[in-house]
């Protein structure tokens, strides 16, 4: 990569991070969406293996949110018997 776009990408990634620490949100997307499309021109094939691997990074993550909403779930119900059932918890 030449050193203009490195100097570019990380400019825009530090404008990013300035915007999103100011809250002004849609300016930090839209720097982060820059330096991402320069990255991915300069390295398609990377890109294209990270876009073929996204629903299963998904799919991971949604099984540990459903899984973490059972566990809530699980804690609420025991806690309101005030203490009892932590067997059936840890089952």
């Amino acid at each position: 990569m030449d050193s203009w776009k490195k100097a570019f990408v990380i400019g825009s990634i530090g404008a990013a991070a300035i915007f999103f620490a100011k809250r002004r949100y849609p300016a930090g997307v839209l720097a982060t969406g820059v330096s991402l499309a320069l990255l991915a021109a300069e390295y398609p094939e990377q890109f294209d293996r990270v876009r073929q691997s996204m629903p299963d990074y998904f799919e991971r993550g949604m099984r540990v949110m459903e899984m973490a909403g059972q566990a809530g779930r699980r804690l609420t119900a025991a806690g309101g018997r005030g203490g009892a059932g932590w067997e059936e918890f840890l089952e």
